[in-house]
Formats: structure tokens, C-alpha cells, sequence
């Protein structure tokens, strides 16, 4: 015992690795492509004008993904499964196929985003790259056991520092560009609400909270405690205590990345005229002639990267989500022929995301009508959400604090004004 603690003290990176997991790999799948696109648009079309929503976003979304964590760990089922406790059977499907349209439609974007971006750097045609990455996504989710899985998805959030690194390649007025952050100057009209909405909407997405609640669940199988926590008779605090540091660790490292894309593309796009992006790897593409090949570079394979990490994100929500509603086994522990809905939801999702590629659908109109979708979803769960987490009698001894009962309310009524404005918005144009 006395070696073990020895050697981790001597290794810090592996207390690092055991503190840091779901709540990282959520909010790291977060800046996914599509997402990137979002904070590309922010920053190219506004400047730094909108560099004020990340710090917004953060403390609610760090709320929500708590409860989402805590309800996965402290009642040990998955959030699905949870909602059919609480919620007739009828709506708990309806939002589940809803959360799986929007989830394929960000997959279509992402693997679309990939492909390009691929195809920016080496050449080659883009549904080829697009099916690379399709493939190995649902190989790897299918064939790798979680307790391997899980530290492949650890690595890919490293990716994520491309997007650090580029803000670092290119001339930014640092001092105009924080001035703008906290003391911002909106532009009343349309366009601005929108992009408002869409950045919301990005950053507070519920396909993050069937995930972390599910991986809370996967943690918990590969743990010393085998067992929810509500079922303890006492102790249970350092659990909560590591999901507290991993999901506020791996929310503002999301949020974080936000920031320094809206500020890439500000300082260079905005700055040169370029004011319309539609996708990730156009942005990546525009800032090739403007901030050299190395930023370019750095941004595309940011894209490849992220992408890698969402797409089971998403994936693995939606199987999440379907199989608790159905009572299937669902667990990426689980081999193949023990858990066929499970992996043919994941296979589905992919392949159907892969296959809108080729239908023409612009990439641009799947993410808004992903948007649209999500907004429906999100609100009602988080209500739901927020009711269990608050409930005694679903989580023991383990309710929330008022603190996080107050923050989740305030973020839960956040994004609802969020989808009355994206509503909005799209019947005002």
C-alpha cells in the first residue's frame, strides 16, 4: 500500500488520469466540429463581440452536467432510465427519438467536417476520408472494452490544445479583445440574438447529459464500490468530490477552447472582411492565406481530432438513451453479442450520419435544424433533471445542495429563453 501511494506521488499524471474522466471527456466532445463552426462564425461575424458568452455559459453548464453526473452516480442507472421513474413512457420517447435525430444530423455535420478537413491537408476525396473515420469510431466503440476505451477518449481531449496553440500564432489585441469579453457593446438585431442562441445552444446540449450520466454508471461497474451510492450507509463524499473537480475541470477546458476559437477567428477573419462560415473546415481553409499554413494546419487537424471524441460522444448518447428506454443492456463494457441493440443503435447513428453526407443536404442546414431539435429536447430534461436531483426520496441522503438546486434552475431557464429566441428568430425570417 505504502509503494502504491509512493509511486503515485512520484507519478502525478496518474492521480491526474483517476480524478479526470467523464466530466473532461463531456466537455472536451463539446467543442465538436459543428460546434467549431458555431464559434467560428461567432468570432468571424462579430469580432469579440461575443467572447462575453463563454463566461455566461460556464458556471450552468458546470450546474447541469453536476446534476447529470450525480444522478448517473448516486442512483446508479443512466439518465434515461431515470426520466422513465418520473415521466410518462410515451414522453420519455418522444424526447429520446428526438435526442437521436438531432445526435445523427451532428454526427452527418461532424464526419462531413472531418472529411474536408482531411482533405484540406493531404488531398484525396472527402467521403472516403469521411468514411475512414466513420468506421474506425464504430470499430473501436464495438470492440474495445470501456476500461480501454475510456483512456483513448482521455487522449483525444489533448487535441483540443490545437486551438490554444493557433490563438498563439496569430497577432491578437489582447487588451481590445478582454475589454470586449467583460465589458461588452451587443449589436441589437436579429443576427446578433441568433448567433447568441446558437452559441447556448451549442455549449448546453442534451446529448452531454445522457452521456456523463451513463459514464458515471461505467465508472462505477469498474470502481472499488460496485454500487450506487445511495445505497451506502454511509460515506460516498469522494465520490462526489471527484465528479465536482472532473466536470468543473472539464467545463471550463471546453469553454475554455470556445474562447480561444471565437478569438483565433476574430483576430484574423473578422479583422480581414472574411464575415460568413458555414463549416469548420472552411474556417480552417480561410485562415490559410491569412495567418499562414502552420495556424491553418494547427485548426484542421483540431477539427480531426475533436471529431474523433464527439462522434462516440453522440453516438454513444443516443444508444444510451435508446437502450435505458427499452430496458437493453447498455454498457461498452459489454462484448458485442451481448448488448446487439446497444451496438446497432451506435452502428445506426453512424452509418446514417455517414450516409446524409451524400444526400446533399447542405452541412449548415443539418446543424440548425440539429439546433432546433436539441432546443425541444433540452429543456424538458433539464426540468426533469432538476426535479430528480432535488427528490429526496431518487436520491437518497445525496440531494443536491441549494447551491447547484439554484444554478441548474437559472441554467434550465436560461436555455429555455434561448429556444424561445431561436424559435424566434427562425419565424421571424
Amino acid at each position: 500500500m505504502a509503494g502504491t501511494k509512493r509511486s503515485e506521488f512520484r507519478q502525478p499524471w496518474r492521480m491526474v488520469l483517476r480524478l479526470l474522466g467523464p466530466g473532461l471527456v463531456t466537455g472536451a466532445a463539446d467543442d465538436d466540429p459543428s460546434g467549431i463552426a458555431t464559434y467560428s462564425q461567432a468570432g468571424a461575424q462579430f469580432g469579440y463581440g461575443l467572447l462575453w458568452t463563454v463566461f455566461l455559459t460556464t458556471p450552468f453548464m458546470i450546474a447541469i452536467q453536476l446534476v447529470s453526473a450525480r444522478i448517473g452516480r448516486v442512483t446508479g442507472k443512466g439518465l434515461a432510465a431515470n426520466l422513465m421513474e418520473l415521466a410518462p413512457r410515451w414522453l420519455v420517447l418522444a424526447l429520446v427519438f428526438l435526442l437521436v435525430t438531432a445526435n445523427t444530423a451532428n454526427i452527418a455535420a461532424d464526419i462531413a467536417a472531418m472529411g474536408e478537413a482531411l482533405s484540406l491537408v493531404i488531398g484525396g476525396l472527402n467521403h472516403e476520408h469521411a468514411l475512414i473515420f466513420a468506421s474506425t469510431s464504430t470499430l473501436l466503440q464495438v470492440f474495445l472494452p470501456y476500461r480501454r476505451y475510456a483512456p483513448v477518449l482521455k487522449f483525444l481531449t489533448l487535441t483540443l490544445f490545437a486551438y490554444v496553440v493557433t490563438a498563439l500564432t496569430v497577432n491578437i489585441p489582447w487588451s481590445a479583445a478582454l475589454l470586449a469579453a467583460i465589458w461588452p457593446k451587443p449589436t441589437i438585431n436579429a443576427d446578433y440574438f441568433l448567433m447568441v442562441v446558437a452559441v447556448l445552444g451549442t455549449t448546453i446540449s442534451p446529448y452531454l447529459f445522457f452521456w456523463q450520466a451513463s459514464q458515471e454508471v461505467e465508472e462505477m461497474n469498474q470502481g472499488k464500490v460496485r454500487r450506487p451510492l445511495r445505497e451506502l450507509t454511509r460515506g460516498g463524499d469522494p465520490e462526489l468530490d471527484r465528479i465536482k473537480i472532473d466536470t468543473i475541470v472539464g467545463m471550463i477546458f471546453s469553454n475554455a477552447i470556445a474562447f480561444f476559437i471565437i478569438l483565433t477567428t476574430a483576430a484574423v477573419l473578422n479583422a480581414n472582411g472574411v464575415t460568413n462560415i458555414t463549416s469548420a473546415a472552411q474556417a480552417a481553409e480561410a485562415l490559410r492565406p491569412l495567418a499562414g499554413d502552420f495556424t491553418f494546419l494547427l485548426f484542421a487537424l483540431g477539427i480531426i481530432g475533436t471529431g474523433m471524441l464527439a462522434i462516440p460522444v453522440l453516438a454513444g448518447s443516443a444508444a444510451y438513451g435508446v437502450s435505458e428506454a427499452f430496458g437493453w443492456h447498455a454498457t461498452l463494457e459489454a462484448k458485442a453479442p451481448d448488448a446487439v441493440g446497444f451496438y446497432t443503435i451506435i452502428a445506426a447513428a453512424t452509418a446514417i450520419g455517414f450516409g446524409l453526407g451524400f444526400t446533399g443536404i447542405d452541412a449548415i442546414h443539418m446543424l440548425v435544424w440539429s439546433a432546433v431539435l436539441n432546443g425541444i429536447v433540452a429543456v424538458p430534461i433539464m426540468v426533469m433533471m432538476m426535479v430528480i436531483v432535488s427528490h429526496s426520496k431518487l436520491m437518497g441522503r445525496f440531494r443536491a445542495r441549494t447551491w447547484l438546486i439554484v444554478l441548474g434552475w437559472l441554467g434550465t431557464a436560461l436555455m429555455a429563453l434561448a429556444v424561445i429566441a431561436l424559435f424566434w428568430s427562425l419565424l421571424a425570417g
